[in-house]
């Protein structure tokens, strides 16, 4: 029953995912959750270093999108410049949004990785919609009040469930 929670993949940051690990799997298009997975939710812009890893992605020919619960301006804001086509208020974990961001990337269920922060929305849509999913720990930051709250002591039971799982575990987490 909890499979449905879990991962393909779990990383500390997505600095640590590997681009030629996600080219053997077949992974074509990439979505991307947007607060505190590649931007501090407290935040207008990425890392250099993230900015820098989706650069890379892009030159790779991976096509990218974002799927976010958050409102249209904020998700604007950072997808616009990077070109990125985005889903606001997406209401995760349903599985429209995912749908919708296939269509929007051009890619199949199975050819697309979706990469999150948080279980409850990102994985467990992600896996409902058919996607390869990779849960990244969350960076560093102010968190919307229902995810500290609710979401993050609930995925605690998840994820030592997960531990016994070494064979999604890449990088170093905690």
């Amino acid at each position: 029953m909890l499979k449905i929670l879990y991962p393909k993949m779990y990383v500390s940051s997505i600095l640590e995912i590997k681009l030629e690990t996600l080219k053997e799997l077949g992974i074509k298009g990439i979505l991307f959750d947007l607060d505190n997975t590649i931007v501090r939710r407290d935040s207008v812009k990425f890392s250099p270093e993230v900015q820098g890893m989706l650069e890379e992605f892009k030159r790779q020919g991976f096509k990218l999108g974002i799927v976010s619960n958050n409102s249209h301006k904020r998700v604007g804001s950072i997808a616009g410049p990077m070109e990125v086509t985005s889903v606001h208020r997406a209401v995760k974990p349903w599985v429209r949004p995912f749908r919708h961001a296939l269509k929007l990337i051009n890619t199949a269920p199975e050819e697309t990785a979706l990469i999150g922060d948080q279980i409850f929305t990102d994985i467990l849509g992600g896996n409902l919609a058919g996607l390869y999913t990779i849960l990244v720990v969350p960076m560093e930051g102010k968190e919307f009040w229902g995810t500290r709250m609710i979401s993050r002591p609930l995925e605690k039971f998840v994820l030592a469930k997960l531990k016994k799982h070494p064979e999604v575990f890449h990088g170093k987490w905690d």
